[in-house]
């Protein structure tokens, strides 16, 4: 099983700390399986997470068998980093995870050293200033520089670490995994740190019931004037109340919903890269190349080889 290591350093924020033990915990595969093996460990047997005293069951010792390593932010930059850490991270052999501040342990440690990286849109500035052979992307949610994974603050590691329990096991768990968690799917690691976002209102009010009608017509070659007149709304008026709810246009977001609906048929189906890209409603074979590449990274090809459907007898 894969095994998730948390370093929890003193003075760990605890809602950075809190995420990959959800995240990866609470992911399962198809058979019900957990994915992940997760343990959080800290050279000191108690560390201080904000208002709060965290007891931590191992020591620094579980990073030598560690798949993932995961460095959570902490609330004091100019903290000392214990020697410990530095050299355990330096050496790590592991794929390495940081959420928020963490950033500044892994430049730490050398490890972001000729890396694009990310953190704290108000960090960001003294990331650059602190480790020059950095370069520091500020306005992004995360960035996968392989195998060096970072992510902005807050919320963003919980992207960041949704995003990698798809590419290591597929959309289908990720979406399972962020249906228990109860959030969406993370937002693309481009995506820019600031986002005019509002939770979307109950069923049944607001657009809500527009959103469910366009997730049922993505194989239709919808427009905008379409979606504003089922909505019955001008064009006009649709955007800008379609974006204080989502923070995306609606273009925008029936493109990103068919993407994700077509890495489910990628992963799941066994039918032409082509033909998935008419079923979820792109007009032409290199639209939906383009538009999944730029959702995902990858092209749809790519990706099937990456995650193939299972065998069928």
């Amino acid at each position: 099983m894969h095994r998730v290591v948390v370093v929890a350093n003193d003075g760990v924020v605890p809602f950075d700390l809190s995420v990959p033990i959800e995240v990866f915990g609470r992911a399962r595969l198809a058979d019900g399986r957990p994915a992940y093996q997760v343990q959080v460990c800290a050279v000191t047997e108690e560390v201080r997470a904000g208002a709060v005293g965290v007891r931590v069951p191992h020591d620094l010792s579980v990073l030598a068998e560690a798949d993932t390593v995961v460095v959570p932010g902490t609330a004091d930059l100019g903290a000392t980093l214990p020697a410990a850490i530095r050299e355990a991270l330096a050496t790590s052999t592991a794929r390495l995870v940081s959420i928020c501040t963490g950033a500044f342990v892994l430049a730490a440690a050398g490890r972001l050293d000729g890396r694009r990286a990310t953190t704290h849109w108000a960090a960001a500035a003294e990331l650059a200033r602190r480790y020059p052979a950095v370069t520091v992307d500020p306005d992004v949610l995360f960035v996968d520089d392989d195998p060096v994974l970072t992510s902005a603050g807050a919320a963003a590691g919980l992207d960041l670490c949704l995003y990698v329990v798809r590419r290591d096991h597929g959309a289908a768990v990720a979406a399972d995994t962020a249906r228990d968690c109860v959030m969406p799917l993370e937002r693309a690691g481009g995506q820019a740190q600031f986002i005019a976002y509002e939770p979307p209102v109950p069923a049944g009010h607001g657009i809500q019931p527009l959103l469910v009608w366009m997730a049922d017509n993505l194989h239709r070659p919808l427009t905008l004037a379409e979606i504003a007149a089922y909505a019955s709304m001008s064009t006009r008026s649709l955007s800008r109340h379609f974006r204080d709810q989502t923070g995306t246009t609606p273009m925008r977001w029936l493109s990103r919903h068919r993407v994700r609906r077509a890495q489910l048929l990628l992963e799941q189906t066994d039918q032409p890269v082509e033909h998935i890209g008419t079923l979820v409603g792109f007009s032409s074979p290199t639209a939906f190349r383009e538009c999944f590449r730029h959702v995902v990274g990858v092209s749809p090809r790519d990706y099937r080889a990456a995650f193939p459907p299972p065998d069928r007898d």
